[in-house]
């Protein structure tokens, strides 16, 4: 039952600081760490497509928004599990911890089973959503047929590294991803351009070299998993049922799906707009997606560390505490704003020199790195304080809401508009479609302070 609190209650002693601290660093830095890592796979996919020809980078980026769909149901089934499954820990239940993993395992599997299936039969169908370039379409649906298998993999993986954050485990999942890291370069190197008398597979042999580490990570995941003192999925996990639990894990897991669903749904249709708007264009903002993505790492990190963190002390009932910690994740989501944004600036200048791109698409992109300035310190105080705080006590309503009508009401209509109807230039539409981040903020900290967020929500069993 949530309480009444006044803004200045609890003050964190300098031990209690010590121990803030010490418990984010000890979960943001190696989740943090295996953000960057997963993004580095992309990257260097990314990075060895595009010294091949921009068509394989365009093509391959936009066939990867099936995946990044996938994730968006993967992801909220995990992270509303990740909810309860935090409070659980925090209460000592490990029972039914395990229970609620083999949950969202049963979910997860499902939901990959099904974009496997549309990667398969109809990858053409597919890329057509997105470009009408026959060529990019092509190699795109290629690369589908090639990645699909990996879906299955990846989506049971994602769950297997959230029990292992709960656990203090975090550094487990950034040897795995070093790991997978390293082969998946080593095997593009040789998959893309065909060395050592390997066949040159070009877009397709970073499908191939996807799929190999997708399953060496969950090989690795599962072996991790029956070591001492771990939790493991058993027969009796996946058989469990709680109509009331289901019930409570639902109520989370909806709107961060529709959350999800709206958010990404959104950065799908910016690919839609970029395919429309032609192959410079969706060069340019590919790559600085990719960049995104590598130095977003950090509020990444200290956002699921603020929802476990956070999460076990609400299933305590410490509301005073958790209410001081949020305070602190509060400040410092603003400090990882100028992170972000000193990270992109250092970024940038390398970014622009590497890449085989007309000087077309070079112009856009080092307009669009400039924008992406402003853009990712919004993001990133959303991201912590949104995604990280407001769901470990179960408010996970607001972040959807925010999304519809900052995205879908303000920026999207007026970008949609811009390109088939206005005919607005490439950087006009591109920085009309990412104002939304910006729009957010200053709705943030009223919803915070209400304290919506300070809830216990375990409960026996009935």
């Amino acid at each position: 039952m949530m309480q009444a609190f006044t803004e200045n209650q609890y003050i964190m002693s300098k031990p209690e600081k010590r121990e803030f601290y010490q418990e984010l660093f000890t979960l943001a830095i190696p989740i943090g760490l295996q953000n960057l890592l997963v993004a580095l796979i992309g990257a260097t996919d990314a990075l060895m497509l595009g010294r091949l020809t921009q068509d394989a980078v365009s093509a391959v980026s936009l066939a990867n928004q099936i995946v990044f769909i996938m994730n968006l149901f993967v992801g909220a089934v995990v992270g509303g599990g990740g909810v309860l499954i935090a409070q659980y820990w925090g209460k000592e239940d490990r029972s039914m911890v395990k229970n609620l993993f083999c949950m969202i395992i049963k979910w997860s599997l499902g939901i990959s089973f099904v974009f496997f299936l549309l990667a398969m039969l109809i990858p053409e169908q597919l890329m057509r959503i997105y470009t009408p370039d026959q060529n990019l379409i092509e190699i795109g649906a290629s690369y589908l047929r090639a990645v699909g298998v990996s879906y299955l993999f990846s989506g049971i993986t994602q769950c297997y590294y959230l029990k292992m954050k709960v656990e203090g485990k975090a550094s487990k999942s950034v040897i795995i991803s070093i790991v997978t890291l390293v082969t998946d370069v080593v095997l593009d190197i040789f998959l893309i351009y065909g060395l050592a008398g390997v066949p040159r597979l070009g877009a397709n042999g970073s499908a191939y070299s996807t799929v190999v580490v997708e399953l060496i990570a969950l090989v690795w995941c599962i072996i991790e998993s029956h070591r001492k003192n771990s939790i493991r999925p058993d027969l009796s996990g996946f058989r469990w049922f709680s109509k009331g639990i289901t019930k409570d894990w639902l109520k989370i897991v909806l709107p961060m799906l529709g959350s999800s669903l709206a958010w990404g749904l959104s950065i799908s249709m910016h690919s839609l707009i970029m395919g429309h708007l032609g192959s410079d264009a969706t060069a340019a903002a590919s790559i600085t997606s990719v960049v995104l993505e590598l130095v977003t790492c950090v509020c990444k990190g200290v956002s699921a560390g603020a929802g476990i963190i956070l999460g076990k002390l609400l299933g305590r009932s410490l509301f005073d505490k958790a209410k001081a910690y949020g305070r602190k994740f509060c400040h410092i989501s603003f400090l990882v704003g100028g992170i972000h944004l000193l990270l992109l600036c250092m970024l940038a200048p390398f970014v622009t020199a590497f890449f085989v791109l007309t000087e077309t698409a070079r112009s856009y992109l080092i307009a669009m790195l400039m924008f992406t300035g402003i853009y990712v310190f919004a993001y990133s105080i959303n991201t912590v304080v949104v995604c990280g705080i407001f769901p470990a006590g179960g408010d996970s309503k607001y972040d959807a809401v925010s999304v519809i009508l900052a995205t879908w009401c303000v920026a999207l209509p007026l970008a949609l508009l811009g390109t088939f109807v206005f005919h607005w230039p490439v950087m006009v539409v591109y920085i009309v479609m990412s104002i939304d981040e910006v729009v957010k903020v200053p709705f943030v900290f009223p919803r915070y302070r209400k304290y919506l967020w300070l809830k216990n929500l375990t409960k026996k069993e009935q």
